[in-house]
């Protein structure tokens, strides 16, 4: 556990946010394991399959990481004041809600996979391996959620290195069972979906071990669980919008999805391979932020509005120049970075073609990235609402419909980026007004 409410505002937030982005980096590679050895190895309908899984997955996870982010806030500014009962509290509550969750999205998940593949237009001949990779990710979804829950707890007590060395763990794990269910056992696209689901098991029961073990106040007996009402009530207020904004998020991308799916094949496995290396360079600006929604959480609640502010625009800096030198790696490597992916010739120029499209926008996607981190840090949740609302149904939806019949399936990554611009002004605005510093948990109680 670390406290944030004293020090250098840069170095806290270079040394909190480092773990964390070197654990998403894992986790990414986790993921782009999967893809590479699907599309390698077995072939660009498989990646097409996987891809399409994406945004169903994320749909189901939503609200439930929103809950997460909600039990991040409370529990970190409960800490910066101190007041460990309330953690405790908060603590119990996440684990209840997050299993209860679980079981309901599972249930409803494996019931209702093969319709909403049918609603997002995937054609005849992914709908089987993209079938069989959902059912069986959706099987594991508590180990998902278990480890998200374990995640947001730690961060919000100042622990982002447990994580990281957990997250290590399942990717070794992941990339050994990749290759012995795929190629040593030839079970195709099961194989690599089993592999995820195996190692999100070992990352989270390998927290819960440790936490059981290292961490007093982290100490958990699951059959005393306490569940909080009030607590539950305050994660729900900041969580709750936060998983709605997460749940535009998703089903924007299943609309955006649709709309590529329309293109065919090579374009579902070009955008695919496009969107693992997309992953990477937005990394830095959502791992800052979370650092920062932390930072802006337990100083809040230490009272200490004015280190809020240095932490922001130091943030900002760092944020800027990552994003700088990932895209002028980006622009100069990226038919490379997709052929990672794919060897077929069509995937690669789609692929690529996308990434010089989007690249210049990353600086809007940091910059609107970091100031949520600090407005939702606050319990200031509903502008982050507001701002996906706008920007992805009235801004990015309407232009890839718009764009794709004038322009093919260049207008829709054109359409891409525009919502990033539209959410970095509004969550601009709003943290120039101020208010956010009225949103406290700690103080309203």
């Amino acid at each position: 556990m670390k406290d944030l409410t004293e020090g250098d505002e840069t170095k806290l937030l270079i040394v909190f946010a480092l773990p964390m982005l070197i654990g998403n980096v894992f986790q990414q590679f986790y993921n782009m394991v999967d893809s590479w050895v699907v599309g390698n190895y077995i072939g660009k309908e498989s990646l097409a399959a996987v891809g399409a899984s994406f945004p169903i997955i994320f749909l189901m996870i939503s609200l439930v990481l929103g809950f997460s982010m909600g039990s991040n806030v409370i529990i970190a500014q409960y800490y910066g004041a101190k007041k460990m009962d309330k953690v405790r509290a908060a603590i119990d509550t996440t684990y209840i809600v997050l299993f209860c969750a679980s079981i309901i999205l599972t249930a409803f998940g494996l019931v209702a996979v093969v319709p909403i593949l049918h609603i997002l237009r995937v054609p005849d001949d992914i709908m089987g391996p993209a079938s069989t990779y959902l059912r069986i990710i959706i099987s594991g979804l508590i180990l998902t959620f278990g480890y998200n829950g374990v995640g947001a707890i730690l961060r919000g007590l100042g622990d982002s290195k447990t994580p990281l060395y957990m997250l290590i763990i399942a990717t070794i794990l992941n990339v050994f069972l990749d290759l012995l269910f795929v190629l040593g056992f030839g079970w195709g696209v099961a194989g690599a979906a089993w592999a995820t689901v195996i190692s999100q098991g070992v990352s989270f029961l390998g927290s819960l071990l440790y936490l059981d073990r290292t961490h007093e106040v982290l100490r958990t007996n699951f059959f005393k669980l306490r569940f909080d009402k009030e607590i539950f009530a305050s994660c729900l207020k900041i969580g709750l919008p936060s998983g709605l904004q997460q749940t535009l998020v998703s089903l924007g991308l299943m609309f955006m999805s649709s709309v590529v799916n329309g293109f065919g094949t090579d374009v579902m496995a070009g955008f695919t391979a496009a969107s693992r290396i997309d992953s990477f360079v937005a990394m830095p600006a959502m791992n800052i932020a979370m650092a920062l929604s932390t930072f802006s959480g337990q100083n809040l609640g230490a009272e200490k509005p004015e280190r809020v502010r240095r932490g922001f625009y130091a943030a900002l800096l760092i944020g800027i120049l990552i994003t700088a030198f990932l895209v002028v790696g980006l622009l100069t490597a990226g038919e490379h970075l997709v052929g990672i992916f794919s060897t077929d010739g069509e995937v690669i120029r789609i692929g690529t073609q996308y990434l010089w499209v989007i690249a210049p926008f990353y600086f809007a996607f940091t910059i609107m990235f970091i100031t949520n981190g600090v407005i939702r840090g606050a319990g200031a949740v509903f502008i982050p609402l507001l701002s996906t609302f706008v920007a992805m149904w009235l801004i990015r939806v309407p232009a890839a419909v718009l764009f794709s019949r004038l322009w093919g399936v260049i207008g829709v990554w054109w359409a891409m980026p525009t919502g990033w611009v539209v959410g970095m002004c509004i969550s601009l605005i709003y943290y120039r007004s101020g208010r956010w510093i009225q949103k406290t948990v700690t103080k309203n109680a």
